[in-house]
């Protein structure tokens, strides 16, 4: 066991594959020379060299086009967007493209797209978009967002190997505020494998990325009143773990679902219609959802705190289904 940053979890996994299998390699904007907007590729460069890290034009269609041609003649690239908000530039290529392949040429398309999202940074609406349910909206791509440094490595791992395209999220405020001990050497967590990451008896908190964070917050808070609170993080929502998701309900007979994204579409709607449709007579309360405001996310700090979810809201939301 080493101890990790969330960050150097992701680089760990990213250098790990890189020297077992030659296939493997980067493409993304800066990430050579400067190492990346974020520093998660220093000094890769220097091992790999420029034909292996590559520095890109800034074109994200461009980026992922020529990861989709890479893989499809062998190769298993790592694309990254400088931030998650600007795949929106490459998204015929990642959906209509990418997401479509397998189904149209029976063909694999072993590629990662992967970069920082979210806000509670101050980063303003160009730099904080959690898009997620976008990508799991759009068949035929796996998609994973991590809440913790072990998780990111193997899961990070697990995706670089798998044929299907997967789009990572890593949260960037979990970058270097969260450590913990992580398996060196080879590490592989499956996808598609919830975890319950604390067991409680009185409501369910599903959530994933930075609210699981929150909604552990929220548990230490409720724990003083007596309400003890499941945490179970989805860690992937495609593919999704129904079955823990609903084994948690069944359990406590209450749920919250947390998300930082916005509430309209967001994937947490799925997460709830999936219980009414199969845990209803489980439940004692209506499903709540906790989420962001449907806006952009604002650059005043002031403001970007009132619009994003947190842990108060996630315990204001606790307190209303356990007195319903």
């Amino acid at each position: 066991m080493a101890t990790m940053t969330y960050l150097e979890a992701i680089a760990d996994a990213l250098r790990l594959e890189m020297r077992r299998d030659p296939t493997v390699f980067q493409i993304g904007e800066d990430i050579g020379t400067y190492g990346g907007a974020f520093k998660l590729t220093k000094g890769m460069i220097d091992e790999f060299g420029p034909t292996r890290i590559i520095d890109a034009p800034i074109s994200e269609a461009a980026i992922i086009g020529s990861a989709i041609g890479a893989a499809l003649n062998g190769m298993r690239p790592v694309a990254e967007m400088q931030f998650m908000d600007f795949v929106t530039n490459g998204f015929n290529q990642l959906v209509t493209v990418a997401g479509t392949t397998a189904y149209r040429w029976s063909m694999p398309v072993p590629i990662v797209v992967r970069g920082p999202s979210g806000g509670g940074v101050g980063a303003n609406p160009f730099h904080s978009r959690n898009s997620e349910a976008w990508f799991a909206h759009a068949t035929g791509l796996k998609v994973v967002c991590p809440a913790f440094p072990a998780d990111a490595k193997g899961l990070m791992t697990a995706s670089i190997r798998d044929n299907n395209p997967v789009v990572f999220f890593e949260h960037k405020g979990l970058y270097r505020k969260i450590k913990e001990d992580v398996p060196e050497g080879e590490y592989v967590v499956p996808l598609g494998v919830a975890r319950v990451v604390r067991p409680g008896t009185s409501v369910s908190v599903i959530a994933y990325g930075s609210a699981v964070h929150m909604a552990l917050e929220a548990s230490e808070a409720l724990l003083r009143e007596g309400i003890d609170v499941e945490v179970v993080d989805i860690r992937t929502l495609v593919p999704f773990d129904e079955e823990t998701v609903l084994e948690s309900v069944r359990r406590t007979h209450r749920v919250v679902v947390a998300h930082e994204a916005v509430l309209t579409a967001g994937f947490g709607g799925e997460i709830a219609a999936r219980i009414a449709d199969k845990a209803f007579r489980w439940l004692d309360a209506p499903v709540r959802r906790v989420a962001a405001f449907d806006a952009p996310t604002p650059f005043a700090p002031t403001l970007e705190k009132a619009v994003l979810p947190n842990a108060e809201t996630i315990v204001s939301a606790v307190r209303d289904v356990m007195a319903f």
